[in-house]
């Protein structure tokens, strides 16, 4: 049977955006996206029983049992073990294709699905921020802080791309100012290895506000990132402001290492959980100031645009792309 044939055969097909938060699922067929659907992770004691819950709706159970999926999933995908990075969910990948009575069933990093997304999404589901231009045909870099911090990107390999499968949200985190050091100096006497993703995240925004409240020497109330980014968003001046303008700057550092170690001159895409709900504050931040401030190769990144992903759900375009298109992945057995 033909590649075309046996893809007739499979559809529709389960595709899933499995998050540290949540888990949102859809079913792909004839190229278009139906019945999407975002669950709780923690509402449901694994993988499985979250996407038998799914395939159990009302919407996706009136298009038919799917026979191939793909699942994007935000930690490493290098066999058939695959254990969230930051949620309990730990699970055999040909188990779970056995289980959902899959014929194939592909997973692959989140951000690579991200990443094999950023051809296909529409100039409305873009901002671009600063200044810089895309040249067609170069590296393309992809980073998104969410849960974690995600970090991909596409190489251009013929007429195609083939996107990156990488944990670059555990790079370590550098520091260029008088306030970044203090932070820093604080954060390693309780972490060994201070991560990009540690400062760069849900998490990491809240641990960041409360560690300038302890170098300042308040007592501040435990804040969630939503109050964090809120009060920053709503109040001229403040801890909370400084939080959220300190992890933009942050993200813009890190974001021009990656850009530098592409040589991403396609651009450089923003995503995740958190950035596209300051898109704002995000241009107004140190963000840009910061991507392009690496000395002597300032003049290297000023032209590369940096470009907000404000598309619905872009990862579940990728894992659509996932059939076709060569990625890093494990095809459950």
């Amino acid at each position: 049977m033909s590649e075309s044939a046996m893809t007739k055969t499979l559809l529709p097909r389960l595709i899933a955006d499995i998050g540290g938060t949540n888990a949102r699922f859809a079913l792909e067929l004839g190229g278009s996206i139906h019945a999407e659907q975002v669950l709780a992770c923690a509402a449901f004691p694994t993988l499985t029983a979250a996407a038998q819950h799914y395939l159990a709706s009302a919407d996706a159970a009136t298009l038919g049992a799917p026979r191939a999926g793909c699942m994007a999933v935000a930690c490493p995908v290098v066999g058939d073990h695959i254990a969230m990075t930051n949620h309990a969910w730990s699970f055999s990948a040909s188990a779970t294709r056995e289980a959902l009575g899959l014929a194939r069933l592909i997973f692959i990093n989140d951000f690579t699905a991200l990443a094999l997304s950023l051809p296909h999404l529409p100039p409305s589901g873009q901002q671009q921020i600063g200044e810089g231009s895309r040249i067609p045909g170069q590296a393309i870099a992809l980073i998104g802080p969410g849960t974690g911090l995600g970090v991909s990107g596409l190489v251009p390999v013929g007429q195609g791309w083939v996107p990156l499968g990488g944990e670059g949200g555990h790079v370590t985190l550098p520091a260029t100012e008088e306030r970044e050091f203090a932070v820093l100096k604080r954060l390693h006497r309780d972490h060994r290895h201070v991560s990009a993703e540690r400062v760069l995240s849900g998490p990491g925004l809240e641990l960041l506000y409360r560690t300038l409240c302890e170098l300042d020497g308040l007592s501040g109330e435990a804040l969630s990132a939503e109050a964090i980014t809120a009060q920053a968003l709503s109040i001229g001046s403040g801890l909370c402001r400084e939080t959220l303008t300190m992890f933009c700057a942050w993200l813009g550092t890190v974001a021009g290492d990656l850009a530098l170690t592409l040589g991403a001159r396609g651009g450089v895409f923003i995503g995740g959980g958190i950035a596209p709900r300051i898109p704002e504050f995000l241009a107004k931040s140190p963000f840009r100031a910061r991507f392009e401030a690496k000395g002597r190769f300032a003049a290297y990144l000023a032209p590369i645009a940096t470009v907000l992903i404000t598309a619905h759900n872009p990862a579940l375009i990728g894992c659509a792309r996932a059939f076709s298109d060569p990625s890093p992945r494990v095809e459950a057995g």
